[in-house]
C-alpha cells in the first residue's frame, strides 16, 4: 500500500492511498466463498452452491461490500502509519479503475496545534447549592397546580383563571379565519396566547366580547398577520377557577409513596430535587471551564469545515424545535449560529486534548451511574436501561457525554476554583 499526505491550509490534509488490486480480489473471493457455505438457492443444497452462480447472483453487491469494507481498513492504516487523527467527516474519492490498482483520497481537517495546556491557571468559578425547606414547599405546591382541577364560575375572570376563548382577526379588511372563529383555552397570565389577548380576558365573564388591538410576532404561523398589527375580536365563553388538592394521604400516594406519610413524601421529593440540582451544577461548571478554556486559546485557528458543519448542525435543530412549537420555517440560515459554533468546536477539541494528554479513560461506574440517574425518572426503570443496553446510538451518546463530565470534572479540580453560592432555583435556571 502507497500513501502519500498533501497539506490543504494549516490544518486541511489530502490523503492519496492506493492498493493493489490482488488485496480487493482476496477480499471479494473471501466474501463469495463464504457466502456459498450459507447462500439458500433453489436447485441447491445448503452449502453446496458453486461459487461461480454465487457471483452471478451476488458479484457486484460483494465487490461494492468489500471494496468500502477495504477503503475503511486502508484509511484506518494510512492514518495510524502518518500519525493523523482527524477531526470531522472526512470526503473519501475513488480514482481509477479498481481492477487495476484500488486507488482513492481523503481530504479532511486535522486539529490544531494547543502548545501548552496549564490547566491549573485557570480561574474558574464553581457554582454550589443546596436545597433548602422553602424549595420542597415550592415543589409540593407545584405539584398541586399541576394536579388542580377546574370549577365552572359565572363571575369575571382573573388572574389564575381558565378561560375558553373564540376570536377572530381583522387586518386590511380582510377577516381571519375568513369564517367562524378560532378557539382556544389560557390559564390568564400564563401567555398561551398573545399577551394583549391574555390581558384583555382579565375582567370578562362568559359571553362578555371586546376588541382589541394585537401586535402579532413577525414569525407567526398566518402569514398575512406576522407582523402585523390587527383588530381582534376576543369573546370569553367560560370561565373557571382552579381548585387544588389537599396534600393529604391520597395526593401523596398518586405520587407512589405508599405510605401516603407526609414526611417520606418530603424525603422522596428533596431526594428528586437534590438529584436535578447535581444535573444543574454540573451542567453550569461545564459551561465554566469550557469558556475559560475557550477564551485561553483564542488566538488558535479552528478547523473551518469542521466549524461551519456545527453551525449547520444547530441552525438544523433550531429549525426543527421552531417547528415543534408550530412555527412556520423553512431552510435556517446557519451564519448566526457561526459564533456559538466556533465556541462548542473549540471546547470540544481542547477537551479531548486534556483527556488524550492525560490519558483519561472512561469510567465504566460512571456510565451506569448516568443511565441509572437518567431510568430513575420513568416509571420503568429497567426499560430505559436495557434500551440503552441496547441501543448503540443512544449508548454512544450518552458515554461520549460521561466522558466530558470526567474531563471537566477532571479540570475543575486542578484548576483555581472559587465557590459560588447560589440559590436553587438560581442553580436550575439556563445559563445565560
Amino acid at each position: 500500500m502507497h500513501v502519500s499526505v498533501e497539506s490543504i491550509g494549516s490544518l486541511g490534509r489530502k490523503l492519496s492511498v492506493s492498493v493493489p488490486a490482488d488485496r480487493l480480489a482476496s477480499a471479494v473471493g473471501s466474501r463469495l466463498r463464504e457466502l456459498s457455505r450459507t447462500a439458500r438457492l433453489n436447485g441447491f443444497r445448503p452449502g453446496k452452491v458453486p461459487v461461480k452462480i454465487i457471483e452471478q447472483r451476488f458479484g457486484a453487491q460483494v465487490r461494492s461490500e468489500a471494496y468500502n469494507e477495504l477503503v475503511r481498513e486502508t484509511f484506518g492504516e494510512a492514518l495510524r502509519a502518518q500519525g493523523l487523527q482527524p477531526v470531522g467527516q472526512p470526503e473519501i474519492s475513488a480514482e481509477g479503475d479498481a481492477a487495476q490498482e484500488l486507488r482513492y483520497t481523503a481530504t479532511f481537517e486535522v486539529a490544531p496545534e494547543f502548545g501548552e495546556i496549564d490547566v491549573s491557571a485557570l480561574a474558574i468559578q464553581r457554582p454550589v447549592a443546596q436545597v433548602e425547606e422553602s424549595d420542597i414547599d415550592t415543589m409540593i405546591e407545584t405539584l398541586r397546580q399541576q394536579r388542580r382541577t377546574w370549577n365552572v364560575v359565572e363571575r369575571a375572570a382573573r388572574a389564575g383563571d381558565l378561560v375558553n376563548v373564540e376570536n377572530f382577526a381583522v387586518v386590511d379588511g380582510k377577516r381571519f379565519p375568513e369564517v367562524g372563529v378560532e378557539r382556544g383555552v389560557t390559564v390568564v397570565g400564563s401567555n398561551m396566547l398573545l399577551p394583549a389577548i391574555e390581558q384583555a380576558l382579565i375582567g370578562m365573564a362568559a359571553g362578555d366580547e371586546k376588541t382589541v388591538d394585537v401586535a402579532f410576532p413577525a414569525d407567526w404561523r398566518i402569514a398575512e398577520l406576522a407582523g402585523r398589527t390587527a383588530q381582534v375580536d376576543v369573546k370569553a365563553t367560560k370561565v373557571s377557577e382552579p381548585h387544588l388538592p389537599e396534600v393529604d394521604a391520597d395526593f401523596i400516594r398518586s405520587f407512589g409513596v405508599k405510605s401516603g406519610q407526609l414526611e417520606q413524601f418530603r424525603a422522596e421529593v428533596r431526594s428528586n430535587l437534590a438529584r436535578e440540582l447535581k444535573g444543574a451544577l454540573s451542567a453550569r461548571l461545564r459551561v465554566e471551564v469550557a469558556q475559560k478554556l475557550v477564551a485561553a486559546f483564542a488566538h488558535v485557528e479552528l478547523p473551518p469545515r469542521l466549524v461551519e458543519a456545527e453551525a449547520r448542525s444547530m441552525a438544523a435543530q433550531a429549525a426543527e424545535n421552531a417547528r415543534r412549537q408550530g412555527q412556520n420555517v423553512g431552510q435556517v440560515d446557519h451564519a448566526p449560529f457561526l459564533a456559538a459554533a466556533r465556541n462548542r468546536v473549540a471546547a470540544g477539541l481542547i477537551v479531548g486534548e486534556v483527556a488524550r494528554r492525560n490519558d483519561l479513560r472512561l469510567d465504566p461506574k460512571r456510565v451506569n451511574e448516568a443511565i441509572a440517574l437518567i431510568a430513575s425518572t420513568y416509571e420503568d426503570p429497567q426499560q430505559v436501561v436495557d434500551l440503552y443496553r441496547n441501543d448503540p446510538n443512544l449508548m454512544q451518546g450518552l458515554q461520549a457525554r460521561v466522558m466530558e463530565e470526567q474531563v471537566i470534572d477532571w479540570i475543575a479540580e486542578r484548576a483555581q476554583a472559587t465557590d459560588v453560592a447560589m440559590s436553587f432555583t438560581d442553580a436550575l435556571r439556563p445559563n445565560a
